[in-house]
């Protein structure tokens, strides 16, 4: 496309400004030249330059929302045309968001999911009550004591009291009743979690979508950024890690490609039956 001639020039005064903060000038200091001295050592293409930068930056995205573009990642842009006076002419390539074919995810809801019934068993209750009662003796024990260092006889007795020096509980029977709660809740959640990544799965299996190599990468970086996080809080070097296995960044990208593209085709599915189902985020969540 184009940017019309005086649309293109409208952002000269910016550009010179920006220039003159930039460059260094023998007796002025930055943003404090003439224009005239300015130009003295700027060639005009650079100027011309900047303002196409500046045009395209504060254009782009008024162009794909105008031609309905859904782009995703940063566009490789190219000038074709520049020069004072004139349209500045230029071709942007970019990414766009995949169409996906879904299958009847409802469908496949109600076939693969299943309702989440869970029992928690009274030795759970048990093992917990007694993990706590260890951890209250390692407490008691001060600095320097381990968990295997802990007997019976250093176990505090388990009675009312017990309970309420936990601060929120009464009795021993409000502390069992709430660890059996939060155990139904924390094994409810995770059979959900299950049940949720089986349907995905099958939606995966009838979905139809070309995904964009942009996409991957941009997973790609993100895995490795969290695996090279991970390493250094470790104390770890990234690269004697890489050492250790005897393996290269790019062979780590290679053999995590798979993985990425599954999970960027997960987000569009997602994503995709957001858009269909009409599911937007409460505005005032949101704020």
């Amino acid at each position: 496309g184009e940017i019309p001639a005086d649309v293109f020039e409208s952002y000269r005064g910016e550009c010179i400004n920006h220039l003159n903060d930039r460059v260094e000038i023998p007796g002025f200091r930055k943003g404090k030249a003439p224009e005239a001295v300015l130009f003295q050592h700027v060639p005009e293409m650079a100027l011309l330059e900047e303002m196409a930068d500046h045009a395209l930056r504060e254009n782009y995205g008024k162009i794909i929302a105008e031609e309905k573009i859904d782009a995703i990642g940063s566009p490789e842009v190219t000038i074709t045309k520049i020069a004072v006076g004139n349209a500045l002419g230029f071709k942007i390539t970019t990414a766009v968001m995949p169409d996906i074919s879904l299958p009847d995810y409802t469908k496949i809801a109600k076939e693969v999911g299943k309702k989440v019934e869970v029992i928690v068993e009274e030795k759970d209750i048990e093992d917990t009550i007694q993990a706590l009662r260890k951890e209250r003796a390692l407490t008691i024990k001060g600095d320097g004591a381990k968990m295997e260092d802990i007997t019976d006889a250093d176990l505090p007795e388990l009675n009312d009291g017990f309970a309420q020096s936990f601060g929120m509980f009464e009795n021993l029977v409000e502390l069992r009743s709430k660890i059996a709660e939060n155990m139904k809740l924390e094994k409810e959640q995770r059979e959900k979690e299950k049940n949720r990544l089986t349907i995905i799965e099958k939606i995966l299996e009838g979905t139809k979508v070309e995904i964009p190599q942009i996409l991957i990468d941009a997973e790609l970086d993100k895995m490795l950024f969290r695996m090279k996080s991970d390493i250094e809080q470790m104390g770890l070097s990234f690269e004697d890690y890489l050492t250790h296995l005897k393996k290269t960044e790019a062979d780590l990208r290679t053999e995590f490609t798979a993985d990425a593209t599954k999970r960027v085709t997960i987000e569009l599915v997602i994503h995709a039956i957001g858009t269909k189902e009409k599911i937007t985020p409460d505005a005032e969540k949101v704020e």
